[in-house]
């Protein structure tokens, strides 16, 4: 074998390199290849690594323009979920879930503007999980068919609802009340299904064809809208942490009834086994659907608007409009019939990794926005 690193010829009983010191056991190497060319395919690595970490930051800057920032996105995923693997006490999940009263609603001044670490979304999730996998034994080990709905309730409902409770956490204002919360995931959720049910009586779609996927995904994207700036507006929410967390639960509702219902139609048109395939299906892909694309919904009408109340002029603005398109295009690439992507769910999780790309940029844009209140208070005072 030869060093990667310099060409020296190495045993293959060694671990290092007796000419520069490097390590070459981490890695096979031919040695029927020449010193040259396996210092080429090293450098070949390299580079598409280089690239590929560049894409990603040039796309993050150009993605954290938009929102009226500069530079990368400044997160550190692991950090962030350093909660969920710790130990919590229950006194710890019962302070959450009184934030956001009037009572518990911290001032301006002293809200965090470092990055929230939630865990309480990873317990809901468990509980939501538990109770699922109960009532499947219930159906398939002792033919109850009673537990079906049950079933079907909470396998449609366990990703939708638990990403609401992290979009929750990550709200740092702490003035939304989970009892708000659930009041959006409920009649927000049902009032969008049917305005996009309304919008589809008008524009009927007969396929999801190209233009038929392009249709679904603004008739969707618009419905939703009309009830995330509804309740963006009676709560006077000027926070993109709160337009964050107000679009989110109207995903989550419109997601998790959606998904209850295709359940339902497949456990009548086939059987038992095709209802829990799709339940299992639309649960693993809610985690980059209705719910992300909502929330950058909800985000960007909080950008624009700011502090002033919310009227039409925002609705129409060129700012907007150019980040409402994202959700559309997401949704409507993910409708397409682009089979040859489909292998793997491949651009499945292409989108999903361009959906949460957009989420994390406008938490960082959100944060930064309360860092920058401070700033002003502090100076004004």
């Amino acid at each position: 074998m030869f060093c990667v690193q310099c060409g020296n010829q190495i045993s293959s009983q060694g671990r290092f390199c007796s000419l520069c010191g490097k390590e070459h056991n981490v890695r096979v190497v031919d040695d029927s290849l020449e010193p040259a060319a396996l210092l080429q395919e090293e450098i070949q690595l390299n580079t598409v690594s280089d690239q590929l970490k560049t894409t990603f930051i040039q796309a993050s800057e150009k993605i954290n323009a938009m929102v009226g920032e500069r530079g990368p996105i400044e997160v550190n995923l692991r950090d962030v979920f350093s909660a969920v693997f710790k130990k919590h006490k229950k006194e710890e999940g019962e302070l959450l879930f009184i934030a956001g009263t009037s009572i518990t609603t911290p001032i301006e001044s002293e809200i965090s503007a470092s990055w929230p670490k939630p865990w309480l979304f990873s317990r809901v999730f468990t509980m939501f999980a538990v109770t699922y996998i109960l009532l499947y034994i219930c159906i398939f080990t002792f033919d109850n068919l009673h537990a079906i709905p049950g079933l079907i309730l909470v396998g449609s409902f366990t990703v939708p609802f638990s990403l609401l409770i992290f979009f929750w956490e990550m709200n740092a204002p702490r003035n939304i009340s989970i009892y708000d919360t659930a009041k959006m995931f409920f009649v927000g959720g049902t009032a969008s299904l049917v305005f996009a049910l309304i919008l589809y009586s008008i524009i009927p779609v007969y396929g999801l064809d190209y233009q038929g996927a392009i249709l679904v995904g603004a008739i969707e994207e618009i419905g939703k809208l009309v009830v995330i700036a509804y309740f963006i507006q009676k709560l006077n929410s000027k926070f993109i942490l709160n337009g964050l967390l107000v679009g989110a639960t109207i995903g989550a509702g419109f997601a998790a009834f959606e998904s209850a219902g295709y359940a339902l139609n497949y456990g009548l048109a086939f059987n038992e086994e095709a209802m829990v395939s799709i339940i299992f299906l639309r649960a693993w892909t809610a985690i980059g659907t209705h719910v992300v694309w909502s929330a950058i919904v909800g985000a960007a009408l909080v950008y624009v608007k700011g502090k002033d109340p919310l009227i039409k002029e925002h609705l129409f603005s060129t700012k907007f409009l150019k980040l409402f398109a994202v959700p559309v295009v997401l949704h409507s690439i993910w409708n397409m019939p682009l089979y040859s992507l489909n292998e793997f769910y491949i651009l499945n999780f292409i989108l999903i990794i361009c959906a949460w790309l957009f989420i994390f940029t406008f938490i960082n844009a959100g944060l930064k926005q309360i860092s920058r209140q401070y700033s002003i208070d502090d100076a004004i005072s």
